[in-house]
């Protein structure tokens, strides 16, 4: 027995269809839009299908961009010899917010996988190959997360890249600011002892 028109149905499903998104939660935002005034619910469309129709990813850094080229790769003030890989486009906002890095970004679109299938030829991998070799790099930094996926991703990588006689590094990892050593779990503090630097 259906309790809901059928328009009302679809739309609680193609919400629950989006990651972290479960059935209560999708039935809520499915009604909250239907409260919508009509303007702000076609606002809200348009704004999902010009975001589908105009954004693609930049063919440098595969970054996200609604130009030919992102901001950033055409950005002349940073050092094209120095990349930053990181796996998703949010990453890349992430390191920005920091305003502490201006060299340029490889954004992979995932990582290596094999549980969930994903494999060195699902990921940007060879684009990022085809930038090392032309041989204007001299360091390419590994942000990828520091989890299982992550950590394979990024020694994979640089294994890649150890022929082309390029710098590769990983960032430091140790306990974060404002936490106490306490709540530390031991690969944390590890990782913060080799990490350790002179003050």
């Amino acid at each position: 027995m259906l309790y809901f028109p059928a328009a009302l149905q679809e739309l609680t499903d193609q919400f629950a269809r989006l990651p972290g998104i479960g059935g209560k939660t999708a039935q809520r935002l499915a009604f909250y839009v239907l409260n919508l005034p009509m303007e702000e619910a076609e606002a809200f469309a348009d704004a999902i299908i010009t975001a589908k129709r105009s954004i693609h990813t930049c063919p440098i850094c595969q970054n996200l961009t609604d130009r030919q080229v992102c901001s950033i790769c055409e950005d002349d003030l940073r050092d094209k010899q120095v990349i930053c890989v990181v796996a998703e486009p949010r990453d890349v906002v992430a390191m920005e917010r920091s305003r502490e890095f201006s060299g340029v970004y490889h954004v992979l679109h995932g990582v290596i996988s094999p549980l969930n299938h994903v494999t060195q030829d699902d990921i940007r991998i060879r684009e990022l190959l085809m930038r090392v070799g032309t041989g204007e790099v001299r360091e390419v930094i590994m942000a990828t997360n520091p989890d299982t996926e992550g950590e394979a991703t990024a020694m994979y990588i640089s294994r890649l890249l150890r022929p082309m006689e390029v710098k590769v590094t990983r960032l430091a990892y140790g306990v974060p600011v404002g936490s106490q050593l306490e709540y530390a779990d031991e690969v944390t503090l590890s990782r913060a002892l080799e990490g350790r630097q002179e003050i």
